[in-house]
């Protein structure tokens, strides 16, 4: 079953739980929106790699407004970010250990031939298409600064 199947059936499953389903059916709609808009601006089908990069980008927006709930101590807004996040993640594959990423990472440098990071672009270019949507780019990012300096 597709990502967009899943999100029609879950929507459906949302609709009919009425109450319990109040904030998975917000998200829920939103994710299928944002992924209608795309289809319509590009004037093509999805596929699936490009479906969870959009689901993708939604979670970082919303873990970017969380941390600001959280700096702001807005803590009602804070803990329904953090449903939506938790909505979110059902949706994108399992998320890669940090062992993993530093493996994929350790290949890469090697690969690209990177020894400063000066270079550190050419390792992210090389990295961020074998880990979308199962790795958040601020970790890559961390993890690539901190191999690149070693």
């Amino acid at each position: 079953m597709s990502i967009k199947d899943r999100l029609t059936e879950d929507m459906k499953q949302a609709m009919k739980d009425r109450e319990d389903g109040k904030i998975r059916l917000s998200v829920i709609r939103m994710i299928r929106s944002s992924i209608k808009n795309v289809e319509i601006d590009e004037k093509k089908e999805l596929s699936e790699e490009e479906t969870l990069g959009i689901i993708a980008k939604e979670l970082k927006m919303r873990r970017d407004s969380l941390a600001e709930f959280e700096k702001a101590k807005r803590d009602d807004l804070a803990e329904y970010a953090k449903q939506e996040i938790k909505i979110l993640m059902q949706y994108l594959p399992q998320q890669l250990s940090s062992e993993e990423l530093k493996a994929i990472i350790a290949e890469a440098i090697s690969k690209v031939g990177a020894v400063s990071a000066k270079e550190m672009g050419k390792v992210m270019a090389a990295v961020m298409p074998q880990v979308k949507g199962r790795a958040d780019g601020k970790i890559i990012n961390t993890i690539v600064r901190e191999m690149l300096a070693e």
